[in-house]
């Protein structure tokens, strides 16, 4: 499904326009669509207040338009203006002037005082639609029409919002200075970054996208370049396996990875990577750790290495590893494996000596960090899965930069290196080189806990090893930790799972989208 930028947003609405659909049906029809999900989702609504908040643009419009549908069916609503009438121009002014026919009470709002004289009506309405600015907001909300919005999130009253909740980057999910905190959004054409990046996605509530009329060859022609990840896309990828497959034809992953206290990193990736369904699996570790780390694991292999006298591996471990990714159809590096000096260049010579597709997480990030320029030079798939504080490491940016704008940072990155980058969080952004950006839905506050990327990374190398092209194996081994998650925060609680019982649960969600690709679901 698409995401689309505000930009595309306004480019879509234009072509369509050309097409022949006229603004003003465009109007009508988001608003008929955001009207009807006020009926649907809020039970009893024929006898509550709603109160319409409304900008003088196209946004307002919208609301202009659900208060009509309101008041066709005798519901009680008001519009709140904010703005004076005057200054309503274009297809928003002609659906306001349809209100007035039809008794709808029309409060303009332009300044504080009236803001603050009509305190007391805006209080008792029962439920609201936001319909403030929508998208293509950049700058920070200020004076009164913030301080609104602030008294409309104290009432602690419903809201759906029209579009984008109100102060919402719906490019970036960022919060101009203030935003409507809605239960429900009602979209138009397509679903906004901003609906599910955070701290947006949590004052988006439940989107709901209305389909307004726009033919998809119009979207087809701006081809936005932003997808939010569903079941439909992991199914289509997904392949039944044959029923004479045995651990010889299914993948074999060499993991580098383990360091003196860290242990279960190593032991985790490579138990996913099996769990993913990857046939054979070898994890090289320091040979002092070697009798630590076998009796954790029983299906996967060891390979003991050369070590440093601190017990870190070393460059005196590239021989051995080269050696040993013979006949290997996958590398992963980093899970628990330190930063000693030491251990950078080894991972260095490895970077620049293997013909296999590369996963780099955890230290085998770090470890990167000031040698990015390495990976242009790089002619094998290349996959990173840092989370903000790695990306930061990266980039030379702060943390905060970072979160400002993950899918212009991930994307940016993406191109520049030619990497595959996953920059893990809430609302995990998916980039690849040719400039596409996945936002995963799956996952929730459980997950964050010790070992969840460790297993991440387990499951997108076992897809790897298996055959299934770098950029497939993200997506689908990002949406099924996530959607694994998910069904333990259902049947346990909202948190306290570990990352142990993620990855119990990989090849019941397999199943899942496995039982869809049979079904032609």
């Amino acid at each position: 499904m698409y995401i689309v930028t505000a930009d595309e947003t306004r480019e879509i609405d234009k072509a369509a326009i050309e097409f022949g659909l006229p603004g003003r049906i465009l109007m009508e029809n988001a608003g008929r669509g955001a009207a009807q999900i006020l009926l649907e989702k809020f039970s009893g609504i024929g006898a509550k207040k709603i109160g319409i908040l409304a900008g003088r643009g196209n946004n307002g419009g919208d609301g202009f338009v659900v208060a009509r549908c309101l008041a066709q069916k005798s519901i009680d609503v008001n519009v709140y203006l904010l703005s004076r009438a005057s200054l309503v121009k274009g297809d928003a002014l002609t659906n306001l002037k349809l209100l007035y026919p039809l008794g709808v009470p029309i409060i303009e709002i332009p300044d504080r005082k009236t803001f603050l004289d009509n305190r007391v009506s805006m209080r008792h309405r029962d439920l609201w639609a936001d319909a403030i600015f929508g998208t293509g907001l950049k700058s920070d909300i200020e004076g009164y029409i913030k301080d609104v919005i602030i008294f409309i999130n104290s009432l602690k009253k419903p809201v759906m919002a029209v579009d984008l909740p109100s102060g919402i980057d719906s490019d970036t999910g960022r919060v101009c200075g203030e935003a409507i905190r809605a239960c429900v959004t009602a979209t138009f054409g397509y679903a906004k970054a901003g609906h599910y990046l955070y701290p947006g996605a949590g004052y988006s509530g439940k989107v709901e996208i209305i389909d307004i009329g726009i033919p998809p060859l119009v979207a087809g022609r701006i081809a936005p370049k932003q997808y939010l990840l569903g079941n439909e896309i992991i199914s289509s990828y997904l392949k039944p396996r044959a029923r004479d497959a045995h651990k010889g034809t299914t993948g074999h992953l060499f993991i580098v990875a383990g360091s003196p206290g860290k242990t279960g990193a190593a032991a985790m990736t490579a138990m996913a990577a099996m769990r993913a369904g990857a046939g054979l699996v070898t994890i090289g570790v320091p040979k002092s750790l070697n009798p630590v780390i076998e009796p954790m694991i029983l299906e996967a292999m060891t390979c003991p290495l050369p070590e440093n006298t601190e017990g870190f591996l070393s460059e005196s471990s590239f021989d051995a590893i080269m050696h040993n990714l013979a006949g290997k159809k996958c590398l992963a590096i980093g899970p628990g494996l330190g930063t000693d000096s030491s251990t950078k260049k080894l991972v260095i010579n490895i970077l620049q000596g293997s013909s296999l597709p590369v996963i780099l997480d955890a230290d085998g990030l770090n470890l990167l960090a000031g040698e990015t320029s390495l990976l242009k030079k790089l002619r094998v798939p290349v996959i990173l899965t840092p989370h903000p504080g790695e990306m930061a490491r990266l980039t030379g940016k702060n943390i905060s930069q970072i979160q400002e704008d993950r899918i212009s940072c991930a994307r940016d990155f993406a191109r520049k290196f030619n990497v595959h980058l996953v920059l893990k969080g809430a609302g995990t952004v998916i980039a690849h080189p040719d400039g596409r950006v996945f936002i995963n839905p799956t996952g929730n506050p459980g997950m964050a806990s010790g070992g969840m990327g460790d297993i991440l990374t387990g499951i997108i190398a076992g897809f790897v090893a298996q055959g299934y092209p770098a950029a497939e194996a993200v997506q689908i081994g990002v949406y099924l930790h996530g959607a694994a998650g998910d069904d333990l925060a259902e049947s346990m609680g909202p948190f306290g799972f570990l990352a142990s019982d993620v990855l119990k649960s990989i090849p019941a969600q397999i199943g899942i989208y496995s039982e869809k690709v049979s079904a032609g679901v």
